[in-house]
């Protein structure tokens, strides 16, 4: 039964230091510059929409909605279902305004995925291919526990996502315990060390 016990700690051992002493993980090839598509625009005017804005009310519309630096500035009924818009009542468009006409179209907040992976060397799947997925549908940010591809990469297309040089959500870099270090954590000072060295990365959690 010693025996049997030793060999249980000593396995129980082995896959914690496996698991808390990990090298970064080999990652996929990084996502290409973006290439296409429009933007970022000063002022964008979203015309005739119908708004659905999460809070569980029904659609409301036909909407303006004014998207400034980023920031939705305003957002203005204009008028009623099957019922002409006034055009003097409606936001007016400044000369390099970028306006889209999206009448009878629907508009909601992004969605925000908790748990989203981009993949590893394993899987094969080009980090392009899911980013522009997410977006596809609607996934405007993404928490990436693990950082699957290491900290390094994720934080590089984070910051790439955010000057909109690729196709993709918002990115928010999670790290697992001990990640990247040579040796298993033992001590609290050693915690409160790669907590320190992660965060000063610029992990998010």
């Amino acid at each position: 039964m010693k025996r049997l016990h030793f060999a249980f700690a000593f396995a129980f051992g082995l896959r914690a230091f496996q698991i808390f002493a990990q090298d970064e993980p080999k990652p996929i090839p990084k996502a290409p510059p973006r290439a296409e598509g429009e933007g970022p625009f000063e002022r964008l005017i979203l015309r005739g929409v119908n708004l659905i804005d999460g809070t569980g009310a029904p659609p409301a519309g036909p909407m303006d909605i004014v998207i400034q630096r980023n920031r939705i500035a305003r957002i203005k009924g204009v008028g009623f279902p099957g019922v002409p818009i006034e055009e003097g009542n409606r936001p007016k468009a400044d000369p390099g305004d970028k306006v889209l006409d999206l009448s009878g179209m629907y508009v909601l907040p992004g969605l925000v995925d908790m748990h989203g992976h981009t993949g590893g060397a394993s899987q094969g799947t080009p980090a392009e291919y899911v980013l522009k997925l997410w977006m596809g549908h609607g996934i405007t940010t993404v928490r990436d526990p693990g950082s699957m591809n290491g900290l390094d990469w994720t934080l590089e297309h984070k910051a790439k996502s955010e000057k909109n040089d690729i196709t993709a959500p918002r990115i928010k870099a999670y790290v697992r315990f001990g990640q990247g270090r040579k040796e298993p954590i033992a001590t609290p000072e050693q915690a409160r060390a790669w907590v320190a060295e992660v965060a000063g990365k610029g992990a998010d959690g």
